[in-house]
């Protein structure tokens, strides 16, 4: 009898899982390329978990989703939704979550790692706490944590006394300036 359960609920729980990812990832791309959102959703994970009284979809196990230019790794992810099934959270954790996504079609991928990544889909803030690191066209910040605003494009980084944030920016241009007798 189990077994026949668990067969008859399997497509229903398999459809639930499906619709919290895509709708997760819809508010996560949002931020993306126009064309990631028009593009196929890959997730792979050892297993996947739904809670529908609570809203929290869970992947563990070499999580790993792609679509179009986005691309996020990490040991775990936990995804929290709201009463009406709207994303409120996404929190990806490992040794160090991993993203990539193409921001903008004339810079280059923007990539990031920490210990904990936290996206608040109200607010469009990404959180990147434990070893953070964010990389984008020979710019870099690292920190102890690092707040980027997918909406406002500025960051904010912490350090401390051992770990301080270091910041490396790129020439800007090739110009080259008059010398003293020129």
């Amino acid at each position: 009898m189990r077994q026949l359960l668990n067969t008859k609920f399997r497509p229903a729980f398999l459809k639930q899982v499906v619709c919290v990812t895509a709708l997760a990832l819809t508010s996560v791309t949002s931020f993306a390329l126009p064309s990631d959102r028009n593009q196929q959703l890959s997730l792979v994970a050892d297993r996947a978990t739904y809670n529908d009284k609570t809203g929290i979809t869970t992947y563990t196990g070499n999580v790993v989703i792609e679509q179009g230019t986005m691309k996020l790794q990490a040991d775990s992810i936990v995804a929290t939704l709201s009463a009406k099934k709207e994303i409120q959270t996404i929190t990806a954790k490992g040794q160090l979550a991993k993203f990539q996504q193409q921001i903008d079609s004339n810079k280059g991928l923007a990539r990031g790692e920490a210990q904990t990544i936290v996206y608040n889909a109200e607010t469009g803030i990404l959180t990147l706490t434990g070893k953070a690191y964010l990389y984008q066209d020979g710019s870099s910040i690292r920190g102890n944590s690092l707040k980027y605003s997918m909406n406002k494009g500025d960051v904010e980084a912490q350090g401390s006394s051992s770990n301080r944030v270091q910041i490396i920016i790129p020439p800007t241009s090739t110009k080259s300036f008059p010398g003293a007798r020129d």
